[in-house]
């Protein structure tokens, strides 16, 4: 896997100039420090996040956060826009983190299906994209501030056409606001952390109230997100890194490597040896 760090604060590209430039071949599995966007109006192939496949259908959004391993394979040009920006440009344009995460657009892991569009919305979201390439040269005055208008607009008129409780694009919500300190504290101390009860004396809540809140807003319970988290981190590291079974378990906070075994096996219906087998090859 690579892990590409150049610094990119906006881009705009067409998906056909990025397909051409690299002659049609697959990009290999690679993760940025930076949110990417990939509005999709026609494509055949599959676009690969964290290991999830999602086969192109058109008239789709994809959402990368920083630091998801993700690929491109296409078979054929593409037509569509590939959005890029990072996280000092929401701190320049005043945008709170905060607005990224209510949306619930960007998943951190687990599932990161695309969002499909109405011709209507589709079509909104076209428009803006043009746009944002007016405002591209860095020429134009107020560059920063009217593209980081604009992606807000972009990413308002996507989380409107989810069908998401609406509570979720309420700052103020208390729920919302648990959730978002639980996936902070998740992201900060998986390796650590293992048990519900831990994050919640820190939040601080009971247990019971996190997880029943994490439960309604995402569907699944606290306990199931940080194990979908570790799960995910330690495909990653078999993956990726020459690391062996039982470093990766103390890599990941586990006493014994059994243990880590025993609950990746659980979690990912095959053994941790086997996984790497499958995907080496």
């Amino acid at each position: 896997m690579q892990q590409r760090k150049h610094h990119i604060n906006f881009d705009l590209q067409q998906m056909e100039n990025i397909y051409e430039a690299a002659q049609g071949s697959t990009d290999v599995p690679h993760r940025h420090d930076y949110y990417t966007i990939m509005l999709v109006e026609v494509a055949k192939g599959k676009h690969v996040i964290d290991y999830q496949s999602y086969v192109f259908m058109g008239c789709e959004v994809f959402f990368v956060n920083p630091g998801q391993v993700h690929q491109v394979a296409l078979q054929a040009q593409p037509k569509g826009w590939v959005i890029t920006f990072s996280r000092d440009f929401l701190v320049e344009n005043n945008i709170p983190e905060s607005f990224i995460s209510n949306i619930n657009l960007f998943r951190q892991f687990g599932d990161a299906p695309p969002l499909s569009l109405d011709e209507e919305t589709f079509a909104r979201l076209k428009n803006l994209i043009v746009e944002m390439q007016a405002c591209l040269p860095s020429s134009f005055h107020y560059r920063n501030r009217a593209l980081g208008a604009l992606l807000q607009l972009f990413l308002i008129y996507c989380s409107n056409s989810c069908l998401l409780d609406t509570t979720q694009l309420d700052e103020e919500s208390n729920g919302v606001c648990i959730l978002r300190e639980f996936k902070k504290l998740v992201e900060q101390r998986y390796q650590q952390w293992h048990k519900v009860g831990t994050y919640a004396s820190e939040i601080p809540i009971s247990p019971k109230h996190l997880s029943h809140t994490v439960k309604k807003l995402t569907g699944k319970t606290a306990k199931e997100f940080i194990q979908d988290r570790l799960v995910l981190e330690g495909k990653r590291l078999l993956i990726h890194t020459g690391l062996n079974i039982k470093q990766i378990a103390y890599e990941l906070g586990f006493e014994e490597p059994l243990h880590f075994s025993n609950f990746f096996k659980k979690k990912a219906q095959v053994s941790p040896s086997k996984f790497r087998q499958q995907k080496k090859r």
